[in-house]
């Protein structure tokens, strides 16, 4: 399909008002929308909070749902069921728009596709696909969510540049600098669950908190505990702050080796309408999810210091074999502060 430089422009906007809503959507998608006739732009809006307005609705009230003969952008299909807001497909036809670009449908297999056939069926026309794949990044916990049951997950590492994360004693705090740590408690924020393990929670009672100012998420701090060893209400896992869900044999799969069923647990996190899930952990648990091919992403803060050949590396896997190394791929390479920051995807998702 041919898609104009002002569509392309006005996607892109979409896009960029949709990012807007990453803090506050949760478990909603999110999405922007702009709204034009003639090459002007009539009205723009995003989906700011869950539970909140849709995109297309705020966008609509900006010019009081009167629409006649315009475009509307949407960087995901306008839903077309009664949820916590109505339906935008039918305010859309209401107003009078006359033609609905979408970057990408709805991937809830049972939404998917319904809410552009209502949209054709009121004699709008609809193109699909422009800048499918930003707008499928924008969305990828959301969309993994709907497709899998799983959440999207990243693993936050914080290391030496010679790859260690705390020293044999287990000291840690702090290897990055300030500007890293507070780059850490935005990403935080974009996520629904914080995960670690008991281990890390009994050696460091860690707040796993959020820590801004200007931002109120308060994501759910899970942990795991094959050992059931949590229960020291004392623990600062157990703190007001947010929300704590342990896991433990008593609730969750186990393996034949006794250990938790990793994948059961994230799956009980997607049924809990959890998109992102945020690892922060040490070693074990990390290669544990890693070798279980449960990491989508990893995003390491790399400070310029050497911590020596008694500290401890960041993930525990055992590999004898070169040809058996994890094939990375770096996505983004940044400075924060002092400190490097690299977003990088295993290349196979399962090691075997």
């Amino acid at each position: 399909m041919n898609f104009s430089k002002n569509d392309t422009r006005f996607m892109s906007l979409a896009l960029k008002l949709a990012r807007q809503g990453r803090y506050g959507v949760k478990s909603n998608p999110m999405v922007g929308c702009v709204i034009t006739k003639d090459g002007k732009i009539l009205a723009q809006g995003y989906h700011q909070n869950f539970g909140a307005p849709h995109a297309e609705i705020n966008a609509l009230a900006q010019i009081n749902h009167q629409a006649q003969g315009a475009t509307l952008y949407a960087n995901l299909e306008p839903c077309v069921h009664q949820g916590k807001t109505p339906p935008c497909t039918q305010a859309i036809i209401d107003a009078g728009i006359k033609r609905v670009v979408i970057a990408t449908l709805d991937p809830n297999p049972l939404v998917s596709g319904k809410g552009v056939a209502m949209l054709e069926n009121a004699n709008i026309s609809v193109e699909i696909g422009l800048l499918e794949g930003e707008s499928k990044e924008l969305n990828r916990g959301f969309i993994k969510r709907m497709q899998t049951g799983l959440p999207f997950v990243t693993c936050k590492i914080a290391m030496s540049i010679d790859g260690k994360t705390s020293m044999a004693s287990g000291q840690s705090k702090w290897i990055t600098a300030i500007p890293a740590r507070i780059d850490v408690q935005k990403l935080r924020a974009k996520n629904q669950a914080i995960l670690t393990g008991s281990g890390t929670v009994l050696s460091d009672n860690p707040f796993m908190t959020l820590r801004l100012d200007n931002i109120s998420n308060t994501p759910l701090r899970a942990v795991i505990d094959s050992k059931n060893q949590i229960h020291d209400p004392k623990l600062n896992i157990f703190s007001n702050d947010a929300p704590t869900q342990i896991f433990n044999p008593s609730n969750t799969k186990t393996t034949n080796s006794g250990k938790l069923d990793l994948q059961d647990v994230l799956l009980q996190l997607g049924k809990q309408d959890i998109n992102n899930v945020l690892l922060e952990a040490g070693p074990k648990l990390i290669g544990a999810m890693t070798k279980a091919g449960l990491v989508d992403e990893f995003i390491i803060y790399i400070a310029p210091i050497l911590m020596g050949s008694d500290a401890i590396s960041m993930i525990n896997i055992a590999i004898q074999n070169i040809n058996e190394c994890l094939a990375l791929a770096i996505k983004d390479m940044r400075m924060v502060g002092e400190d490097i920051k690299i977003t990088v995807t295993l290349k196979q998702h399962e090691v075997k």
